[in-house]
């Protein structure tokens, strides 16, 4: 192990400091590398260029288990936990999440819906259950707001909608495309936080109209709404953690490509199956 962390690393120190640092003969390591590479090696080479691949290709955002999900996918023969090493040993490491402040305003006079949903995210069919929420993007700028809906079934991003301000027009807005995008059917429960901007009587009118039930979270509680919080997790370490955008359309641009190219399209969802939410939709809606 040692002689092959000294191969590795090369081209970062001189081969005598490292022999001195861990105690071996230099002449020991060049006659190990003179060695003929073994099958496992030229093996583990082969399948270290596909992890690399596939990492480039999620943005650097999967870790084993997506890009072991994709290797098996395209044919390649091989274990989670030998992606795993090999990642580990190369350094490979998908982004982590880190906490958000929260944005809900939950102070207001408007009424609070019952709690319908009781955190059964797991639904048998689309427009079963939309879950919304809004966020914040900082931009040099200032402040960049998105609201979104999403279908617990697929997990698809169906609506969105960014803006200046955090206002209610922002929520009518992403759950209008949502109607616009998705199916409406009977008995569609639409659940978010205690927002305002949630309980205004602008967008529960806009429910009412489409027959859609209004469902909130119990206050202070951000589990009720785990799936939309966990998106807008995703969103920001994928996207936007150790990013600066110059300008609000800069941030705007970014985030309509990752939510309609990337997220919906190809990030591999794990409650999916390791599927995208468009190819879970085609896979298992007639």
């Amino acid at each position: 192990m040692k002689y092959v962390f000294m191969r590795d690393h090369r081209g970062a120190f001189p081969v005598d400091l490292m022999c001195r640092s861990l105690g071996v003969g230099s002449s020991g390591f060049y006659a190990w590398l003179k060695r003929p590479e073994s099958p496992r090696r030229r093996d583990n080479l082969r399948l270290l260029t596909e992890i690399k691949a596939v990492y480039r290709r999620s943005r650097k955002t999967y870790g084993s288990p997506r890009i072991y999900a994709e290797l098996n996918e395209t044919g390649h023969t091989c274990s989670r936990y030998r992606v795993a090493r090999l990642m580990r040993q190369h350094g490979i490491v998908s982004k982590h999440k880190k906490k958000f402040r929260v944005t809900t305003n939950s102070v207001h006079s408007f009424p609070i819906a019952e709690n319908l949903l009781q955190r059964r995210f797991n639904v048998s069919r689309p427009s079963q259950c939309w879950v919304s929420d809004i966020t914040y993007i900082p931009t040099l700028e200032g402040w960049l707001y998105l609201a979104v809906t999403l279908d617990l079934f697929h997990r698809k991003v169906i609506g969105w909608s960014m803006g200046r301000w955090i206002t209610r027009q922002l929520a009518i807005d992403a759950l209008n495309m949502a109607i616009k995008n998705g199916c409406l059917k009977s008995g569609l429960i639409h659940h978010s936080d205690r927002g305002v901007q949630y309980a205004s009587n602008e967008f529960r009118a806009l429910l009412k109209t489409n027959e859609i039930q209004c469902s909130m979270s119990r206050k202070g509680d951000c589990w009720d709404n785990a799936v939309a919080e966990s998106f807008f997790h995703t969103l920001k370490v994928e996207l936007i953690h150790g990013k600066t955008y110059n300008t609000r359309q800069e941030a705007k641009t970014a985030i309509f490509e990752y939510i309609e190219v990337f997220y919906n399209r190809q990030r591999r969802h794990s409650y999916l199956g390791y599927l995208s939410p468009v190819d879970f939709e085609k896979k298992n809606v007639a």
